[in-house]
């Protein structure tokens, strides 16, 4: 029995631990992979801060850019919360050994990322996310918390709308067991990885915590709003940093044309990209101006990233760039203290929506999120778990069986393939009324055949045949809520653009 169960262990995850173990809960961490794998490894640019030290800014600016970029459907209350809690974020997080980069004066640099009204987000090199992970991580291992790592959530177990339990598959044995907990966190990221071939995260970004909530009872919402990075490398996806460009690189087409302001919201960027490319034209981002010094002393990853993915060294080619997706700013709805609709079960992260984020979440404000609101969550959980009287309840087990019985007559990797460029081309930038029903006759097309969609790997050991055969499953479920929410949102707001 546990006071705190969180399933998950990115930065929210690990917040949420951090501040669950102060309050002297009794919790564990579960995790798909290892916690230095999580997604928050990749958010490279930076962690928003009003701190002004590099030029003149205020917690008010951080609101309104916030809200402005938000497409105004943001709460205000809840990010004046991330934005006045934030400087004091930035001072915990270099108390337990948060390595920014620094100005020559030794304070913490600032740079600045789209959609800010200035050099707000701090960071360390372009390793940002992945510095701050592990220095969450570190310091889960001093206060000596448990993780039960290779744990893929199935679903949970909920009883007159109070959560009891979680039900995970063992990886490694494939077994399916049950945990007891008087609260739950899911902090399991978001779900671009629905996107296959056309996204910066990694295949295990397929909102598998927003399935089992949803299928549990508890609401979603603005799950349409999929936002899309403007800077992808073209063959790949993988992402280029908005560092780039807030360092002053320009995006440009085969003819050196500039086409757009670099640092307006991420879905304007990304829409003009999408004009050019529908035109017929390329297009490159341009650092080389910045001379290899500077490269590879602030944005070392980026130039990385370029020659191996692509094969351009930036500092005397241009990279070729393409949006693809990268960050969804729907989810679990939960209220004020992070809790769902659901009593005693908690989300945080890129699988909640908060309602700091509303259309379109602003560059560098998905780091300050989980940490600010995942130690929120944990807090908010210890503290309810307190007054919990947990009783027990009949467990109904997750049917693994069901699956090893099912008929393998379609491969249910090519219908991922095809799930995901479905996505891209017609639930992507531009959305239009054919175009969604479109995806829609093929997303209920790929939901009947689930029924032959079966296992080539039977086995019961490290079988990851099974896990991703799931995932698929839960991407089908996903992918027709964000269909019908584009379809039944008929304006254009933030990251979702319709033409009709």
């Amino acid at each position: 029995m546990y006071d705190v169960l969180i399933i998950g262990a990115g930065g929210a995850g690990l917040s949420a631990a951090l501040e669950a173990k102060k309050e002297g809960a009794k919790i564990a961490v579960f995790c798909e992979g290892y916690p230095t794998r999580s997604q928050t490894s990749m958010a490279q640019g930076g962690i928003n801060a009003a701190l002004a030290n590099v030029e003149e800014d205020s917690i008010a600016q951080h609101v309104e850019d916030t809200l402005k970029a938000s497409g105004e459907i943001g709460s205000k209350k809840m990010i004046l919360k991330m934005c006045e809690d934030a400087p004091k974020i930035i001072k915990w997080l270099e108390s337990i050994g948060m390595p920014y980069s620094r100005t020559e004066d030794n304070k913490i640099a600032q740079r600045r990322l789209g959609g800010a009204s200035s050099q707000r987000a701090c960071y360390a090199q372009d390793f940002t996310g992945l510095k701050i992970l592990h220095t969450l991580y570190d310091q889960c291992l001093k206060e000596g918390i448990e993780f039960l790592n290779e744990k893929f959530l199935l679903d949970l177990s909920v009883e007159e709308n109070v959560i009891k339990g979680v039900t995970v598959l063992d990886i490694r044995s494939t077994e399916v067991e049950f945990y007891k907990a008087k609260t739950i966190i899911i902090a399991t990221g978001g779900y671009s990885a629905l996107y296959h071939g056309f996204t910066t995260n990694t295949n295990q970004s397929t909102g598998d915590g927003i399935t089992a909530a949803l299928n549990a009872g508890a609401k979603l919402s603005n799950m349409e709003f999929v936002q899309f990075h403007p800077t992808g490398l073209k063959k790949s996806g993988i992402l280029i940093s908005e560092s780039a460009r807030g360092a002053g690189g320009y995006l440009i087409n085969q003819k050196g044309e500039r086409f757009t302001d670099e640092l307006a919201p991420r879905d304007q960027v990304s829409r003009a990209i999408y004009a050019q490319l529908k035109e017929g034209n390329e297009v490159f981002l341009d650092i080389r101006h910045f001379g290899e010094a500077f490269i590879d002393e602030h944005i070392p990853q980026e130039r990385k990233l370029a020659i191996t993915y692509e094969g351009v060294d930036p500092v005397t080619e241009l990279i070729p760039i393409a949006p693809v997706a990268h960050y969804s700013m729907g989810g679990i709805s939960v209220n004020e203290n992070m809790m769902s609709s659901i009593d005693g079960l908690f989300a945080v992260g890129e699988c909640a929506q908060s309602g700091v984020h509303g259309a379109n979440r602003l560059g560098g404000n998905s780091l300050l999120e989980i940490v600010s609101f995942g130690r929120l969550a944990g807090l908010s959980a210890s503290k309810y778990s307190q007054s919990v009287d947990y009783q027990d309840t009949e467990v109904s087990m997750y049917d693994i069986e069901e699956i090893y019985n099912t008929p393998n007559e379609i491969n249910f990797y090519e219908k991922r393939e095809e799930l995901g460029k479905e996505l891209y081309k017609n639930i992507g930038i531009v959305r239009d009324e054919k175009s969604l029903l479109s995806a829609q006759a093929l997303i209920l097309k790929m939901e009947k055949e689930l029924e032959v969609m079966g296992l080539g790997d039977r086995s019961r050991v490290y079988n990851t045949n099974l896990t991703e055969l799931i995932k698929f499953r839960n991407s089908i479920a996903l992918s027709k809520i964000i269909v019908q929410g584009a379809l039944d949102r008929k304006v254009s707001l933030g990251a979702h653009y319709r033409e009709n």
